[in-house]
């Protein structure tokens, strides 16, 4: 399978602190690619090269066959490379249908609000939704922009144990129309999730595969899993 995004010897410092470290991976098509490890390890800085707002010193970022290492966010956007955040983005006095409307026509705002299970909270201000609710009203929005490639920061950050089984039957959902790239410090979400999973160190990838070989990765479990994490 050829990938959709491809990622080859990616490097970034600042200064003496080096935050991408000659990065590779690949992300698939209608896949969920995870990107876990400590704080500090250089996660963010990484989304923030992909979707743009950052640029790399060296290395290339290609998307479905074309290289965007040093396109701009909004032409990144443009070949459907779209990102969410960690701090819910919705503004609180528009009503859920109107924030979705400003990412598409009406039509696709009541279709993106359907999918995620939000047609009744259609004309509810966004401030007046749960917090889980508001999760589900971003991911609509990202969702009506039709992307190829989702990059997610933390989407379940916040979120409470009602609303975490739902938000990660939404995200297993999403993956049938799009990739995702995730960054997630939920672990139980994220070998739930992820069809591959890299480990990010020192702005270094130490170890990528599927879940069930990151699980029992001595050099994961020492270093970021713990040694005591079920196997």
């Amino acid at each position: 399978m050829t990938p959709l995004l491809s990622i080859r010897g990616l490097h970034k410092r600042f200064g003496a602190v080096v935050v991408a470290d000659n990065i590779s991976l690949d992300v698939y098509p209608n896949t969920i690619h995870a990107i876990i490890g400590p704080n500090g390890a250089g996660k963010t800085s990484l989304v923030q090269q992909l979707s743009g707002a950052l640029r790399p010193d060296a290395g290339t970022i290609t998307l479905a066959g074309t290289d965007i290492t040093r396109l701009p966010i909004h032409r990144r956007a443009r070949l459907g490379l779209i990102r969410s955040f960690q701090i819910v983005s919705v503004i609180p006095d528009f009503t859920a249908a109107e924030n979705v409307a400003l990412a598409a026509p009406p039509k696709i705002a009541a279709a993106m609000l359907d999918r995620v299970g939000l047609t009744a909270h259609a004309t509810a201000r966004a401030k007046a939704l749960s917090h889980g609710d508001q999760k589900k009203l971003e991911l609509a929005m990202v969702l009506a922009a039709r992307p190829k490639l989702l990059l997610l920061d933390e989407p379940l950050a916040g979120a409470g144990p009602e609303d975490t089984a739902p938000l990660i039957a939404l995200l297993r959902d999403i993956r049938t129309d799009c990739a995702i790239l995730l960054i997630e410090h939920d672990m139980d979400a994220v070998f739930a999730l992820a069809d591959t999973i890299s480990v990010l160190d020192g702005g270094k990838i130490i170890a990528a595969g599927p879940p069930a070989a990151i699980r029992a990765n001595p050099t994961v479990r020492a270093a970021y899993l713990g040694e005591d994490a079920p196997c």
